[in-house]
């Protein structure tokens, strides 16, 4: 059995600061410290369980947030920037299950920590085939796509009932209660990796209960920006086409190009907002 699993760093344990999930911000060392201790309990579960391989992938940002001094040591790790897949980097048909640790409700969710969609303040909605999608249920499309199931998220109160609502039985483990987006009530580490563990075991051991969360194709991407400036820029991008003043959309029956695609509008569209002020 192999456990892929992708960390994102909004959802991990004690995070509530936007600082602590960027280099040089106040907390940064110490939250890639708890993300790393996070993604430690899903691969500890995995092994519990009886996984004889993990894949880590970080997630967030820059992807170079995981301390891979502190990973243990039967994991292996994708880090670092320039990853086509982003989020899914190195996901393919042989895993028999995905993962999901650190992460977070999509833009708009009342109480959602930290809630976003993909970029800190760009996308105002992001739709899969019609239906308003989050991170989650963009990654873990992906992974149906591949043929492989989700069967642990992790993070706050509000994701973990995203992804109940998208995936059905799926276990996950919510590590805080927002209060609004920038705090929450929270559970210690040690609680916190206890319940993670013990979780990544259970799913892994009813893995068979899991089935792969699969759109039919075409997919259809929607993106409603919040500047007219970054849907134009977007939709000069071949196969991408202007739906609106601030949308755009991109129809495929290959789910990776959807995800590549979404790094791309990452760089257009961070250029673009640094560009024109919107984060002054």
């Amino acid at each position: 059995m192999k456990v892929y699993v992708s960390v994102d760093m909004e959802g991990v344990t004690g995070l509530t600061d936007p600082e602590e999930m960027h280099a040089g911000g106040r907390g940064y060392e110490r939250g890639c410290e708890l993300m790393t201790g996070d993604a430690n309990a899903v691969i500890q579960g995995a092994f519990d369980a009886g996984a004889e391989a993990v894949r880590v992938n970080d997630a967030h940002g820059s992807t170079k947030n995981l301390r891979i001094d502190l990973l243990d040591e039967r994991a292996t790790l994708i880090r670092g920037p320039g990853k086509p897949l982003r989020m899914g980097q190195g996901l393919d048909p042989g895993y028999r299950a995905a993962c999901f640790a650190g992460y977070h409700a999509r833009a708009g969710v009342q109480h959602g920590v930290l809630n976003h969609t993909w970029m800190g303040k760009e996308i105002q909605n992001l739709y899969l085939n019609g239906e308003v999608c989050g991170e989650t249920r963009l990654v873990a499309s992906f992974a149906g796509s591949l043929g492989v199931p989700v069967a642990l998220v992790t993070g706050d109160e509000a994701v973990c009932e995203e992804a109940r609502e998208l995936l059905g039985d799926v276990e996950t483990v919510a590590v805080k209660k927002g209060v609004d987006k920038f705090s929450a009530e929270l559970l210690p580490p040690v609680v916190a990796r206890a319940r993670i563990r013990e979780a990544a075991a259970r799913a892994l051991g009813r893995v068979a209960d899991f089935r792969p969360c699969a759109p039919e194709p075409p997919f259809v991407l929607g993106v409603e920006w919040n500047s007219t400036a970054i849907a134009a820029g977007c939709a000069i991008i071949p196969g991408v086409r202007s739906a609106g003043p601030r949308h755009i959309e991109f129809t495929t029956d290959d789910f990776s190009q959807i995800m590549a695609l979404m790094g791309i509008f990452s760089m257009i569209g961070g250029q673009i907002a640094c560009g024109s002020g919107v984060y002054g």
